[in-house]
């Protein structure tokens, strides 16, 4: 036979395209279309409905950026179309093929109702099937012109991202609003052409199946009139009946769609944006299953079902009714899909708190998985606390984006820090937007990296990222792939039934241990240092609010814990760790207004933490400690005077002068407190740190080296950091200023001032105070500069083989090496309030305030000693999708901890983070919780989420060893029982004087509820 291959494929592509597409819609009639531009924000639907409305004509630009324009549209069903299936076809001029940064619009009943929504995939919307023509139809359409931020590739700088700075030129052309007929018969054929061209042209050339469906499309195509396609449409569909039943082969791979739309709660758009997207989503997904019996919808982020619960009551009750009918299916648990490293350990927890009651009060349902497609790498702690959760199971996609290495499984145990083991599975099809085509289904195949072993894996489908959401087109290329010969076999099935098949199937899947690290989008865990600095403080904030509500609760009569308030306040700040406002990857609008936000919820938990302290009654001043240590450290009065205390763990103590070990003196440049003595060299570095304590230097070279690096990656500028921007830099050693700025016994302080770059100026105080080894470094950036990062580093005389870096409940070892690539790739990562280094009896913390980005390593000296440099990330400064990110002032802590121990970094990184607390108030009330044990840290004191008045108190193991104490309460306890983070009961708690018996293994978190007597 002659090899006709490539005129086929030429013939059926340019017949679908050019004749059988475009034949879909059999006939037309325009609506009769006015327009009302809404006045800044958008406005409820009353509001549109009673305005007056200009008649407005096709092919008229409309939709200033972040604009809300309301279209009315009028027209009558002709009457020859009676017994045909008429839509709506709506163009509002879209831009590309992506639903998610464009315009897009929502298509209301006169009455309010919201009908389904419109977007490039999905113009269309039902009017009746089958029609008995006459109806009259009249809409009123919100339609947002959100600018497309993604334009050129994100290769440009645009101010588009923020509406103080888009201009209002419209955006958008209209270029069509149309009653239609669907010519059912002729939109099948289109979907079985596109099937089998798809499968034909993944097959292998010599695979017999790829030239049977070649053939058979030819021959099928023979028998379209051109003239005609509506009429000989059945026909070709008959032709091809033999090929598209064909069954699949018996060993074929089982692909489990769920359908999904990946709904950033805010990326290129902001978060009032985000609330109107989950409308137009949820809109047409219960549309959706209206028409499909068997779909299946997988939807995450409870934030997103309270935004439509309150905004758009209609659309709230038709997800409850999809949910009660099996088709819609809560999954997650999550109050947003959070950044997964970024979070602090008891924030992670809160996700799951709040998520997984939303769901359970709103639908009766405990979700079983962690759903989280898109983060940016995930923590090692992540399988213990989901398990402490109730969760079975866990997915995400995004490690198929590493940049240097594969990730080598797709189904298998994820191991994390403390033992605790979840079934986890990335799907192989490499996107959580699914469609279904020939290419996706190969690759699924093809990627698979269990065959021998398993069989199945997960395609979530729909389009997302801005929502969007699963289609009939997709359920249509589903059905015909449920069987098909040449083709993984497609089943749409709830998430929980793919998971328990899998683990049955493959219960012996391999094991990973320890984090999953994403080889791309490193600077994320640096980019908008105000955003991230906002959520570490008010994760600290938060810990402080609860723990003194909790305190003045136990003994102020009259007292009331402020339930709501705090569960508000922690939705906040939970809603701002979604993985594109945390790590900095969004648009200038919505870290504008995150820094609003933050700023707000710091002022109220400041006031709620006051309040509490006030109930206590007048008495003296008091200095009140929040952190799990004791402490004795050096603080200072209302009129600035230093004055050195000592307080207990999470108590309070009089504000009183206590005798320091030993006075600060300072000499020239030299700052001494019998613990360590500082040089600080003429340029600003420091030129010596020397720890009395071990009589040895700590640094191999100049330390609090700040070094400006060029910072352009290959792509994503917000995200990515790559290793290149190693090679060009500038190290800033000409300071302007040296100045001893305090100089007292118990305080010592130098001044750096240094200008540099683009008129930029970093003022840094070098501190030391009585008692205390740590050295403090309070820096102050006006920063200016473009396409840079400002890295501070710290090469210490130290041969270290792996850093420890804090992470959610516990620390993270990674080598200083880099043997493989695996260890090469990771030349930037994440920590949270300290990252350590040591040999064999000798260590040094680096602590911090705000900073999470750093990188560790390791050089040997001519002398044969080992240099490690740990290398703090302070600031960078992209432009893309943020012409302006970082711009301005920045004001932040980083500290030195000489001769540290991991329990000192633990205890002075809390330090840090919880500053001692000055208040008037009355009495000593013992603190609510104490333990007598090391290793065991107290990460959260609060009253229990249902009222009962019983006390919650959440523990873990922080030096990565065995731990036993003693926990006792500063009131009279009852009983105590161990309880999973939603405070379920799962045990008795061991009670014995008074007390509550502690044994953790290492990095176990504990949960403990305290009834009291």
């Amino acid at each position: 036979m002659h090899d006709e291959s490539r005129r086929i494929e030429e013939r059926v592509q340019r017949l679908h395209d050019q004749r059988i597409k475009t034949a879909v819609y059999a006939a037309t009639v325009p609506f009769q279309v006015e327009a009302w531009q809404a006045p800044g924000e958008p406005v409820p639907f009353e509001e549109a409905a009673a305005a007056s409305y200009e008649p407005f004509a096709m092919g008229t630009p409309w939709g200033p950026p972040w604009g809300t324009t309301w279209f009315r549209m009028r027209g009558q069903v002709p009457r020859e179309w009676a017994g045909k299936r008429v839509e709506a076809v709506i163009d509002l001029g879209f831009v590309g093929d992506w639903p998610g940064n464009q315009a897009e619009a929502l298509v209301h009943l006169t009455d309010g109702t919201p009908l389904k929504a419109v977007n490039p995939l999905n113009q269309y919307v039902p009017i009746a099937n089958p029609a008995t023509g006459g109806e009259t139809v009249d809409y009123l359409v919100e339609a947002a012109s959100n600018p497309d931020i993604l334009a050129d590739n994100f290769s440009k700088v645009t101010p588009l991202g923020d509406k103080l700075t888009a201009g209002d030129k419209p955006l958008y052309t209209f270029r069509a609003a149309d009653l239609a007929v669907l010519d059912e018969e002729v939109w099948h054929l289109d979907l079985d052409v596109q099937v089998l061209r798809e499968l034909m042209l993944e097959l292998g050339e010599h695979d017999p199946r790829r030239h049977e469906i070649a053939h058979a499309l030819d021959r099928a195509m023979d028998l379209l009139d051109l003239d005609d396609v509506s009429g000989s449409a059945a026909a070709v569909r008959e032709a091809l009946k033999p090929v598209l039943s064909k069954p699949a082969h018996a060993s074929a791979h089982t692909v489990s769609g769920v359908g999904h739309a990946h709904i950033d709660s805010a990326w290129l758009w902001p978060i009032r944006e985000t609330k109107r997207k989950t409308s137009r989503t949820f809109s047409n997904v219960t549309s959706l299953a209206d028409e499909y019996e068997d779909f299946i919808f997988a939807c995450s982020q409870a934030q997103q079902y309270e935004w439509v619960r309150d905004n758009y009551p209609k659309v709230w009750a038709r997800i409850q009714e999809s949910v009660k009918n099996g088709q819609w299916a809560p999954v997650g648990g999550m109050w947003v899909e959070s950044d997964g490293n970024l979070p602090g350990g008891e924030a992670v927890a809160r996700q799951f708190v709040h998520g997984k009651r939303f769901f359970m009060d709103h639908f009766g349902i405990e979700t079983k998985g962690v759903w989280l497609p898109d983060s940016f790498g995930y923590n090692a702690a992540y399988p213990q606390i989901a398990k402490l959760a109730g969760n079975e199971w866990f997915l995400t996609q995004k490690i198929s984006w590493n940049q240097t290495n594969r990730f080598p499984h797709h189904t298998f145990w994820w191991e994390g820090i403390d033992g605790t083991r979840i079934f986890t599975h990335f799907p192989p099809v490499d996107t959580y937007n699914a469609r279904f085509s020939g290419e996706e289904m190969s690759r699924a195949v093809r990627n698979y990296a269990e065959k021998g072993g398993a069989s199945r894996s997960l395609a979530p489908f729909g389009w997302g990222d801005g929502g969007g959401g699963p289609t009939r087109e997709i359920m249509e290329r589903a059905r015909r792939l449920a069987d098909l010969e040449g083709s993984a076999k497609v089943v749409v099935e709830h998430p929980d039934d793919f998971f328990a098949k899998a683990r049955e199937e493959y219960p012996d899947a391999p094991v990973w241990v320890g984090e999953l690290y994403l080889e791309l989008h490193r600077a994320t865990y640096t980019s908008q240092a105000r955003t991230k600095q906002g959520n570490r403080r008010s994760e600290h904030l938060l810990r402080e609010a609860e723990l003194w509500a909790t305190t003045a609760a136990l003994h102020a009569p009259g007292y009331s814990y402020p339930y709501e308030k705090l569960d508000r306040l922690w939705k906040t700040v939970l809603l701002h760790q979604f993985h594109d406002i945390l790590p900095g990857s969004s648009i200038a609008w919505v870290h504008r207004e995150a820094e609003a936000e933050y700023a707000r919820v710091a002022r109220e938990l400041q006031e709620l933490t006051a309040e509490a302290l006030a109930a206590l009654g007048p008495g003296g001043p008091r200095v009140f400690n929040t952190s799990p240590r004791d402490r004795a450290e050096v603080i200072r009065t209302e009129d600035g005077a230093p004055v050195y205390v000592e307080v207990p763990a999470s108590g309070s103590a009089p504000l009183t002068d206590a005798e320091p070990p030993q006075p600060v003196t300072v000499s020239g440049r030299v700052l001494d407190n019998g613990l360590v003595r500082v040089e600080v060299a003429e340029d600003g570095t420091l030129a010596s740190v020397r720890d009395l304590r071990a009589d040895r230097e700590v640094l191999a070279e100049p330390g609090n080296l700040l070094r400006l690096h060029t910072d352009l990656p290959n792509y994503w500028d917000a995200w990515d950091i790559d290793k290149h921007y190693r090679n060009r830099y500038t190290d800033l050693l000409d300071a302007s200023s040296v100045t001893v700025v305090e100089q007292d016994p118990l305080i010592g302080a130098i001044r750096v001032e240094r200008d540099f770059g683009k008129g930029s100026k970093i003022t840094q105080t070098i501190t030391v105070r009585a008692g205390s080894p740590r050295i403090d470094i309070e820096t102050d950036i006006d920063w200016h500069e473009t396409e840079k990062i400002l890295k501070a580093a710290f090469p210490v005389d130290i041969r270290a083989p792996h850093s420890s870096a804090e992470i959610q409940f516990g620390h993270i070892q990674r080598p200083t090496h880099t043997n493989t690539s695996w260890e090469a790739a990771r030349f930037e990562v994440s920590g949270h309030r300290w990252v350590h280094i040591g040999e064999p009896g000798y260590g040094v913390a680096v602590i911090n305030d705000s900073t999470y980005g750093h990188d560790v390593s390791r050089t040997v000296r001519e002398d044969g000693g080992t240099t490690t440099t740990v290398r703090l990330s302070l600031v960078r400064a992209p432009r893309i999708p943020d012409p302006e990110a970082d711009q301005g002032r920045h004001r932040f802590t980083y500290a030195l901890l000489p001769g540290a121990t991991i329990e000192d970094a633990v205890a002075e990184g809390y330090a840090l983070n919880l500053p001692l607390r000055v208040a008037d108030a009355a009495g000593a009330p013992a603190p609510v919780v104490s333990v007598d044990g090391e290793g065991v840290t107290v990460e959260a004191v609060k009253l229990a989420d249902d009222a009962s008045g019983d006390v919650v108190v959440r523990l873990y193991e922080s030096r990565g060893g065995r731990a036993t104490g003693v926990l006792r309460t500063g009131f009279p306890l009852a009983g105590a029982q161990v309880t999973d983070l939603l405070e379920r009961p799962l045990e008795d708690a061991e009670t014995a004087d008074g007390g509550v018996a502690v044994a953790l293994r290492p990095f176990q978190i504990l949960t403990l509820r305290l009834r009291r007597a």
